[in-house]
């Protein structure tokens, strides 16, 4: 296990209101490619601590407790685009899913080195929005639980 790449693991924070509206966010690089809060698991540190990390440096929001961990996992090639960052070994990412309900919009702090632009959509506008599939399966999942 390198240690100076990227370790392929990540979380996936799904931000949603009471209202069914999720928080879409535009990344800086590649322009175009919208998500819900993303990042990936620095060493040594789990899922959850993971989410709370990325989500408090995505959007200036704490967890206060109420991240939800579904305990559900996807696993993806990484893309060409990101393969630099992780070991030559390394061709798939596996991807943890954390939900955080709000009951309305919160005012957000976009890391400007990550995001570009939010926007606050319905559910099922921003699963069409959502550039990955496994964000857009996330969305989905809120409007249609099992």
């Amino acid at each position: 296990m390198d240690k100076t790449c990227k370790r392929p693991e990540s979380v996936l924070v799904v931000i949603y209101t009471d209202q069914g509206e999720v928080l879409m966010l535009n990344r800086v690089r590649p322009k175009g490619f919208w998500q819900s809060v993303t990042g990936s698991l620095e060493w040594g540190e789990t899922p959850r601590q993971a989410a709370e990390r990325e989500l408090y440096e995505e959007t200036g929001l704490r967890h206060h407790g109420k991240l939800q961990d579904t305990r559900h996992t996807e696993r993806f090639t990484i893309l060409p685009a990101w393969r630099g960052r992780f070991a030559p070994s390394a061709h798939y990412n596996r991807e943890h899913l954390f939900y955080f309900r709000l009951p309305s919009r919160r005012l957000i702090r976009l890391n400007p080195h990550e995001h570009g632009e939010m926007r606050w959509l319905p559910a099922a506008q921003a699963a069409r929005k959502a550039t990955s599939w496994t964000n857009r399966n996330a969305i989905l999942r809120l409007l249609n639980p099992a």
